[in-house]
Order: structure tokens, then C-alpha cells, then sequence
């Protein structure tokens, strides 16, 4: 099993509670409204609690005082703040629920415990996140910068995975996903295959903690900081409330994680970050270090190139368990890769964008079921679809053959929007997830050709006007379009 915070992986409990009232409930929901709603009570019993205090007290209360940590945060067995603070989480009957949803770990089984279901469909391992809030609050108090945010949250977890599975195809150096049984009471996450240390779960975390502890350090350092729960409460738990989507939203909010991350780290020279981190990970534990290693080097190197391209170049695709798909039906047909085309739909109904994942995962199923029912089709007809809640659906994926451009479906991807596009277009940042960014994933990852030629379905039949007059008239001024 795997652990994030150490190199000793140690399987604890599986119950965990929720709160309510002051008192545990006979439940084990995973969800960051969950967690939230835990931290907020323990805020509203505790007044004048301070956010460093507090999320100082839930690193106690996780045993995650590992040796980085306390290099760059300090032991909170030494912080009169977290002990204190400690004993009244143990009087309030929470230590279980903190203990069991921050500690990170993942089981024989591949189960990945430590992590929580987002509202946007998503899912955040809640270790990194804290460590990244708890460094950023350090250095706000301490009028500081910032010290460890990178190899607290993303470096350390980036390098040990780059190494120890060298012998390994890089691909699966990073992740997985996986899925929960339920995403309305979600109690137990599966990962689809064997863990690296660095599971998209940690890594969403990782980027979270990069990009909160950014925002929380910067200037004026005379503002008090805001409560954990609102922290978290202002990231997660948004509400898009007009059709334009993320194009209304200047804050930061956790399905722009991918772009705002990168936006932060970019600048930096991430090789030499992570070699840094991996020395102060060996000195620390008294390990040798040879610092000239080309092989290590090399596999940094390597794994950093594997990162960005599945986690800034590509988009977040919600895959299809979570969404809530049924079985294909038959036998699925492959795809011979690469593809040359990209057929552009949209949904006509539904005709509204959707804005949040309960929606988008409602719209899917809707589809899903009027394209198997109705239509009598294998399964859901698209390859992929894009919602206005800044994130790509799968639908038959990167591998099987689809059902969405007649006598074209072997020869391209046939990608689609929510919506009905007739008189207005998408919101520009779901244009720019299927212009720029999910095909760019696919040209980097072999499944499209460099030279991929972009249609709209009206283009290949004659007995539609799909994408809508609106869509068709943008795509048509984009690199890869011909008529």
C-alpha cells in the first residue's frame, strides 16, 4: 500500500465519521463539502480560532510531522497552538473523522483513502492541500514568503514517483484516476489501476495547495487571514451562475487548478526544483546523495515532460464511472490510431450549458440513455463532450469507435458541446478546450495526427446543421478547419 506523507505505508481504520450537531453521525460520506462542513463546526465551537492554528492542529491530528515538513513548517508537537487545539478536536469526538480523511494512504485493494470528492466532479487527496494552505499561512503571518510550497505539495511526491518507478513505462509513472462507488454519498474510491505515489488525487491536491498558499501569502500581510472554512468554501464550493461559465470568473476556483497552476510553476526551472527537493529529501533522512547522477537526472527530466503533458497540456476528462455510465453494449470496436479528423457536434438538447458537475453528469446520462434506447446505438454516440463547467466528459473515449458522423466514425474523433449553438456560441473557455487543448492532448499523446483536419458535422452529411450556425461560424476561422 501506498502512503503520501512518509516511507512507511501503514494501513489505519476505515471508519470515519461526519459531523452533525456537535456529535459523530453514523456515516462515512468523503466529501469536500463533508470535510468543510467538519472544519466549520470545529471553527464555530472554537471562537477566535485562527486558520494556522487550526490547520496546524489537523497536521497533528494526521501524524503528517514527516521530516520535510517539519524542516519547512516546524513540529506541531513543538506549537503550543495545535496542542492545545488538539485536546479540544478529542473532546468534540473528531479526531477519528480528521485522522481518517487527511491521512493519506492506499490500500492492497486499490482503494485511495485521504482523498474527498470536490463539487466540480473531482477528486483532491487533502493532505498536499493542507500542507500548501498551512505554508502560505506561515508566511502571511510572518510577513515572509512562502518557504517549501513546491516540495511540500508537488515536489517531493513528483520526484520519489520519477525514481522509483523507473523500470516502468513513463505513461504510468503519474496516477491513476479512479472512481467512487457513489458521487451523491461517496464512501469508497477505487483506483482503475496500480498506484504510483503521485495519484491524480494527490496531484490535484498538490496543484490546489500550490495555488491556495500562493493567494493566501500575498500582500497586504496586515489582513487577517480568513477562516479555513471559508478558504476552502470559496475554492470548491462556487456556484457559475450565468451561460458564459468560467469566462465570468476572475477568482480562483478549483477547475481552473490545471491553467493556474501552471500559470505559478511554469516560471520556474522544475528540474532544478525537484533535484533540490530530492536532496533535501535525502539529506534530511540521511540518505546518499549523488548529485551528478545523469540517470537521475535523466528520469526527472522525463517525468517532468510526462507531467506537464497530462496535467497542464491535457484537459481534466471525467471519465465515464463518474459520470455515471452504463455498460457499452456488445463487443466495443478499436479505433486504429493515430486519427486525422475531429468532427465538431453540438447537443442541441440538452439545449442549455450545463455549469456545474451535477448537471454535465445529468446531461450525460440523458444521452447516454436516448442514444442506446432510442436510437438503439451501442452507447452514448461521442467521443468526448465538453461542458460550460470547464471540464471534458468521456464519452467513447481516446481507443473505441464512436457513433456521431456517419460513414466517418473510423476516421476521427466526434467531439461535441453542450448546448444548441445556433444563435450564440460556447463560452470561450469551452472553445478553448476543444480548439486548443483537447487536441493538443491527443496530437502529444499519438491518437491525432499533427496535421488533423477540423469539420463540422453539417460538413460530412446532409441532413443536419449541426454544430449550430453560431459554432460552425467560429470553428471555420480556426487553423485546422476545411471546408
Amino acid at each position: 500500500m501506498l502512503s503520501f506523507q512518509a516511507p512507511l505505508f501503514i494501513l489505519t481504520s476505515s471508519c470515519c465519521f461526519l459531523f452533525t450537531s456537535g456529535r459523530p453521525a453514523g456515516t462515512h460520506l468523503r466529501s469536500m463539502d463533508s470535510f468543510i462542513h467538519a472544519v466549520q463546526q470545529l471553527e464555530d465551537s472554537n471562537p477566535g480560532l485562527s486558520a494556522l492554528a487550526l490547520v496546524r492542529a489537523l497536521r497533528r491530528t494526521a501524524g503528517h510531522d514527516d521530516a520535510m515538513t517539519i524542516h519547512f513548517l516546524g513540529a506541531s508537537y513543538n506549537l503550543s497552538d495545535a496542542a492545545g487545539l488538539e485536546t479540544s478536536i478529542l473532546n468534540v469526538s473528531s479526531f477519528s473523522f480528521f485522522d481518517k480523511a487527511i491521512h493519506h494512504i492506499v490500500t492492497n485493494n486499490g482503494e485511495e483513502r485521504g482523498v474527498a470528492l470536490a463539487p466540480d466532479g473531482t477528486t483532491v487527496a487533502l493532505a498536499p492541500l493542507l500542507l500548501g494552505i498551512e505554508s502560505g499561512l506561515k508566511a502571511k503571518m510572518e510577513v515572509t514568503l512562502a518557504t517549501g510550497l513546491f516540495p511540500l505539495t508537488l515536489g517531493r511526491t513528483l520526484g520519489l514517483a520519477f525514481l522509483s518507478l523507473q523500470d516502468i513505462p513513463l505513461a504510468n509513472r503519474l496516477g491513476p484516476d479512479g472512481c467512487w462507488d457513489s458521487v451523491r454519498r461517496p464512501k469508497v474510491f477505487k483506483l482503475h489501476w496500480p498506484a504510483t505515489p503521485a495519484t491524480d488525487a494527490v496531484i490535484n491536491g498538490g496543484m490546489d495547495g500550490v495555488i491556495l498558499g500562493t493567494e493566501i501569502s500575498k500582500p497586504p500581510t496586515a489582513v487577517e487571514p480568513h477562516a479555513l472554512s471559508q478558504i476552502l468554501n470559496a475554492y470548491y464550493s462556487f456556484t457559475l451562475r450565468k451561460g458564459r461559465g468560467l469566462d465570468n470568473v476572475s477568482e480562483h476556483v478549483s477547475p481552473r487548478r490545471r491553467e493556474i497552476s501552471r500559470s505559478i510553476l511554469e516560471p520556474l526551472d522544475l528540474h532544478s526544483e525537484v533535484m533540490e527537493t530530492l536532496a533535501l529529501v535525502w539529506r534530511l533522512e540521511k540518505t546518499e546523495w549523488i548529485a551528478m547522477d545523469t540517470g537521475i537526472k535523466k528520469a526527472v527530466k522525463e517525468g517532468l515532460e510526462a507531467f506537464v503533458h497530462k496535467y497542464w497540456d491535457c484537459p481534466q476528462i471525467i471519465p465515464r464511472c463518474q459520470w455515471g455510465a452504463k455498460a457499452h453494449k456488445g463487443t466495443p470496436i478499436p479505433l486504429s490510431l493515430p486519427l486525422g479528423f475531429v468532427y465538431i457536434h453540438h447537443t442541441y438538447e440538452p439545449s442549455r450549458p450545463c455549469l456545474s458537475f451535477p448537471t454535465c453528469a445529468r446531461n450525460m446520462r440523458a444521452m447516454q440513455r436516448f442514444h442506446q434506447e432510442v436510437r438503439n446505438w451501442s452507447d452514448i454516440g461521442y467521443s468526448f463532450v465538453v461542458g460550460s463547467d470547464g471540464y471534458v466528459y468521456e464519452g467513447r473515449g481516446w481507443t473505441l469507435l464512436g457513433t456521431h458522423t456517419r460513414g466517418h466514425n473510423s476516421l476521427g474523433y466526434g467531439v461535441s458541446v453542450i448546448g444548441n449553438y445556433t444563435s450564440a456560441t460556447p463560452s470561450r473557455h469551452a472553445l478553448d478546450l476543444l480548439r486548443h487543448r483537447l487536441p493538443r492532448c491527443a496530437v502529444d499523446g499519438g491518437r491525432l495526427v499533427a496535421n488533423y483536419t477540423i469539420h463540422g458535422h453539417r460538413q460530412m452529411v446532409n441532413y443536419t446543421s449541426c454544430p449550430g450556425e453560431s459554432l460552425f461560424s467560429e470553428i471555420r476561422s480556426w487553423e485546422h478547419f476545411k471546408d
